[in-house]
């Protein structure tokens, strides 16, 4: 989430090479603060298919990011390297260990709860982290490379980079031109449903927000809650708001709000929470209180219709559902945007500045960069798209080959609210403000002044 841009086709080209090469075999997953604001490009349709295109205040970590502080028994080259991982749900757990151990590396895996691994970030990486940790392209991996908490692997990058296109060694760069993250996968976000559901309903897909708000006027009388919605960690419902806001007032102006350039209190931004509160009365109630993965749960056993989400969503089914679950575009606002942008964010890894094993660390990113660690990861958790060229995609299912059409089709490409803007600013002001507002939707003009208020300040330090 920093000044020098990550190139907003990343994903785009990733999908376009997909499409055009499939080959190989191989796989892994996963936002701080900076001090100037991102200036974000506009994605032109020749650049996509081209491919060019918190700080805390707590004084201790948590016990499991305390545990990252343990020194690596590694020395240089063949000991042990030390990973830091967020991948703490089920699924992404087990992948991440699979392809771990097929490395032939000696890993010490230290897993900690993803929430509390991103909100602690920035003391983690300032005590004495992990060799290796697993993090996120763009703003946010620019930020720790311009305070100097992360390490230069543009070396590595010298024997990985003809197996990615220009945009995905873009998003991998930091504000210096040096890069220091290697892309794993990445997944879109769109609206999840059960096939089934629709067939037996006799549903049709909304290509617009009065058809959106029309499905789930007849769900809602169906017995049905329309929306799935879950905000107890704080980034869910991020996804909402971005969309909302490319959709009803374009990419160009969404992007520079983040960088902070536009005023929360501007009628564009005030339309934004007065179009979500349309779709309010069709939301499953009691957001605040509930996760994600219990969000995905009641859609799973039909109690709601449809979810907001990334491509994870699909962790939560299993059998016959995870063959039922499909998706949709967030459907269109204003005609002149369209469905033009896609949110698809990139999750990777890093080298920590701290590094006990650089060696060991460096010969571990480069398996991870391969097609074929890709391709491990994706067996096990078929909820993302590899980003490596090479990687196979002959065994990608419905949703990952839809994945990727929906990417390689966009104008556009975000990458998510609290990766699109300063780490300090979305932690602070934009989980609480959104919280507030699904808690006490009516006070719009108090709501959006509060947090102008506050970008003022965090934007200006």
């Amino acid at each position: 989430m920093a000044n020098p841009q990550h190139d907003q086709s990343v994903p785009a080209a990733i999908a376009r090479s997909a499409l055009l090469k499939p080959s190989a075999i191989l796989k892994p997953t996963a936002p701080p603060h900076s001090t100037a604001p991102r200036q974000a490009t506009a994605l032109t349709r020749r650049r996509l298919l081209g491919g060019a295109a918190y700080t805390a205040g707590a004084l201790a970590l948590p016990a499991g990011l305390a545990a990252c502080e343990k020194p690596s028994t590694g020395g240089e080259g063949g000991g042990t390297v030390t990973f830091g991982s967020n991948y703490s749900d089920e699924v992404p757990k087990r992948a991440i260990a699979e392809v771990m151990t097929a490395s032939g590396l000696d890993v010490r895996v230290n897993t900690v709860d993803h929430n509390t691994f991103q909100e602690n970030i920035t003391r983690y990486l300032q005590a004495t982290p992990d060799d290796i940790f697993s993090w996120f392209s763009g703003f946010r991996m620019q930020y720790f490379a311009a305070q100097g908490l992360a390490t230069d692997i543009s070396d590595i990058w010298q024997s990985i980079g003809g197996e990615f296109s220009a945009a995905m060694k873009k998003a991998s760069t930091g504000s210096d031109g040096k890069q220091y993250f290697v892309p794993f996968y990445y997944y879109p976000w769109a609206v999840f449903y059960r096939k089934s559901l629709f067939q037996e309903k006799g549903y049709q897909i909304p290509k617009t927000w009065d058809d959106f708000k029309a499905l789930a006027a007849k769900m809602k009388t169906d017995g049905l809650i329309p929306i799935a919605m879950a905000d107890k960690d704080g980034w869910p419902a991020m996804g909402t708001f971005d969309y909302i806001n490319m959709r009803a007032n374009g990419y160009d102006f969404h992007v520079s709000l983040m960088a902070g350039k536009e005023s929360w209190e501007d009628s564009r931004v005030k339309q934004v929470f007065a179009l979500w509160q349309e779709l309010l009365p069709y939301n499953q109630p009691g957001a605040n209180g509930r996760t994600w993965q219990e969000a995905a749960q009641s859609l799973g056993q039909k109690q709601t219709g449809m979810y907001l989400l990334g491509m994870f969503v699909g962790q939560q089914f299993q059998g016959e559902a995870a063959a039922d679950l499909d998706f949709f575009p967030f459907p269109q606002i204003a005609e002149a945007h369209g469905q033009d942008a896609v949110e698809a964010p990139i999750d990777g890894f890093m080298i920590s500045s701290k590094v006990k094993n650089l060696d060991g660390a460096k010969e571990l990113l480069r398996y991870l960069a391969s097609a074929k660690a890709q391709n491990a990861y994706l067996r096990s958790d078929p909820n993302n798209v590899a980003t490596n060229d090479s990687a196979d995609t002959s065994g990608y299912n419905g949703l990952q080959k839809k994945a990727v059409e929906l990417v390689g089709g966009a104008k556009q490409i975000s990458q998510f609210l609290d990766r699109d803007t300063r780490p300090d600013f979305a932690s602070t002001v934009m989980i609480p403000s959104l919280q507030s507002f699904l808690n006490s939707p009516k006070d719009v003009d108090g709501l959006c002044k509060r947090i102008e208020s506050q970008k003022k300040t965090i934007f200006a330090s």
